[in-house]
């Protein structure tokens, strides 16, 4: 199952959509979860307030109603079930995917203040959830772009490419591979321009282990490698300007030990402007 976290903002609405497609291409069903107070799901009818609870139920109820919608003008076909709780949305969402194949999520939700890039939801599940997050935003891209995947030669960056191989595969578009770095040239003259073509063509054969075998698993995908000195979020960033979708790990080489996204995954969380997921960490990697 794809559960979606709807509140029935605009981007929570792209989020279902998305969903739609991703539920279509896998042959899989969609649960869509709005998350509310939870006083007024355990309210009793005697009591005083039992009117402003039922209100307020209607309303989750509409916006449910409304993602179910989405759905069904996406693609009739997907089956979409309706689930209402209460409690903390970063919380209950975690919990409700902890069998799914995939999270989504839109970028900002109704409670942010105006001008914020990301919201708290999106932010607080991405890297914490069992299961790929999907932070989607609204309008969506072409469901035929590429697919880019960022690669560091980390295990998170592998089950990144895992991923993205797969999806690539579902979709029939192409696979972007991108690996990115950043390390300075100290000094000047030959010595410097010596260092400078070794670090790259280390790079270079980082990123060919890290696709080895991955072609022959996947045969009708068409990969593209892209190798660049620069910051990664940025470069990564710009390759998905026009994607149907980016791809990266939620902790890569070089970032502190804890955290639960990194800081390429976190910068792309606020700026990139196609739908992102972000792979947990494989469990033996993971922080207690």
């Amino acid at each position: 199952m794809i559960v979606v976290g709807v509140d029935g903002s605009r981007a929570a609405l792209a989020a279902a959509g998305w969903a739609a497609r991703e539920a279509a291409l896998r042959g899989d069903e969609l649960g869509l979860v709005h998350v509310m107070l939870a006083w007024p799901l355990e309210i009793s009818e005697r009591d005083r307030y039992a009117e402003v609870g039922r209100w307020m139920r209607e309303g989750a109820a509409s916006v449910l109603e409304a993602a179910r919608e989405r759905v069904r003008q996406e693609d009739p076909r997907v089956a979409a079930r309706t689930h209402l709780l209460g409690g903390d949305p970063r919380a209950v969402l975690i919990e409700a995917a902890a069998d799914a194949k995939l999270l989504a999520v839109g970028n900002h939700g109704l409670g942010g203040f105006a001008g914020m890039l990301l919201g708290s939801v999106a932010l607080g599940v991405a890297g914490r959830a069992a299961c790929p997050v999907a932070v989607v935003r609204d309008p969506l891209p072409a469901p035929d772009g590429e697919v880019v995947v960022g690669l560091d030669g980390s295990a998170a960056g592998a089950e990144a490419l895992g991923f993205a191989f797969a999806e690539a595969s579902l979709r029939g578009s192409g696979l972007r591979a991108v690996h990115v770095w950043n390390s300075p040239v100290v000094g000047g003259g030959p010595s410097a321009l010596r260092v400078a073509q070794e670090t790259a063509e280390a790079e270079r054969r980082l990123l060919a282990e890290a696709l080895a075998g991955w072609s022959e698993r996947h045969p009708g995908v068409t990969v593209t490698e892209q190798l660049e000195h620069g910051h990664p979020a940025h470069v990564l960033a710009e390759a998905a300007a026009h994607a149907g979708l980016l791809v990266v790990g939620s902790r890569g080489r070089g970032n502190l030990a804890g955290l639960l996204t990194g800081s390429v995954s976190h910068s792309l969380l606020h700026h990139a402007t196609c739908p992102l997921v972000v792979t947990p960490a494989p469990a033996s990697h993971e922080t207690s």
